[in-house]
């Protein structure tokens, strides 16, 4: 069975899930799980985790994002980007200075409404079902963080080509939406790009046709997604025993997360050190 984290460049026109089918077919597993979900209209990194590797998926998905986005100015959009309904549109004299001035309201903690096309669940539906069906519900707003939103290149008249570094939940076409209303103009997506997600970089990517000429031969191990984090080699047989029968063990080193490696340098667990004690976070070994 393949184990192991495929990093794909995500094609425009796929959802998330068409990629985790395609890879089921090519990887012959059913056991197949991404990290942040990528509109079908988006491109870039999306890590793609198989096998006993999906056991990392929850470590992956809350992590820091970097997007390169086109902020579309003068056009309203039901979904908030260029894929929907236009519902206005609006003159458009801004300048990248004027642009600039209002980018700064939206950097740092600040408080955002998902938009009504997307997956988030109210009272148990999700709100782009109710959207296709005309309904509009209220949605409390979410507190994200901007780290870095940055006015790259002016492509046209309209058009401007931003960087944006997010947190979590950060919904970049819900952020054009606002910078455009705060200019009075109005605005939304044309295009997004995530270039870095769960530390993973778009260089790093493939495209899907590489993978499926190449297939397993691309994965990589699940403990790289961990290498922030210090390796501990166990030493002695019986703290391996006690760690593979999910038992905490004694351990020297600095308090912190580690990831831990058998004897024979397999990766086992992702776990904490505190005050002499190991203790599994996650397993990665086993059937």
């Amino acid at each position: 069975m393949a184990d192991g984290i495929l990093l794909v460049d995500k094609p425009a026109g796929w959802t998330s899930m068409d990629v985790c089918a395609k890879l089921r077919g090519i990887l012959q597993t059913r056991r197949i799980g991404h990290a942040g979900t990528l509109d079908p209209m988006a491109t870039g990194v999306l890590p793609v985790f198989a096998g006993q590797a999906t056991r990392a998926v929850s470590f992956a998905e809350g992590g820091e994002k970097i997007y390169e986005a086109v902020l579309r100015l003068g056009t309203v959009t039901d979904t908030q980007d260029t894929s929907g309904t236009v519902l206005a549109q609006c003159p458009v004299c801004v300048t990248p200075a004027q642009l600039e001035a209002v980018l700064s309201r939206f950097r740092g903690q600040i408080d955002q409404i998902p938009p009504m096309y997307s997956a988030i669940k109210i009272n148990g539906r999700k709100l782009c079902d109710l959207a296709r069906k005309g309904r509009e519900v209220s949605r409390a707003p979410r507190r994200i963080t901007v780290f870095a939103l940055e006015l790259t290149q002016q492509l046209s008249p309209t058009d401007f080509a931003l960087r944006i570094h997010c947190s979590k939940g950060t919904y970049v076409r819900t952020l054009c939406h606002d910078i455009g209303a705060a200019l009075g103009c109005g605005g939304c997506m044309a295009s997004l790009r995530r270039t870095m997600a769960a530390g993973f970089y778009l260089k790093d990517c493939y495209t899907l046709s590489r993978i499926e000429a190449e297939g397993a031969a691309l994965l990589l191990p699940v403990d790289s997604l961990f290498g922030a984090c210090g390796a501990y080699r166990i030493a002695l047989p019986r703290q391996e025993q006690l760690c593979r029968n999910g038992n905490s063990f004694p351990a020297e080193g600095e308090d912190g997360v580690y990831r831990v490696y058998g004897g024979d340098g397999t990766f086992l667990c992702l776990s904490r050190l505190e005050n002499g004690v190991m203790t599994s976070l996650k397993n990665f070994f086993g059937a």
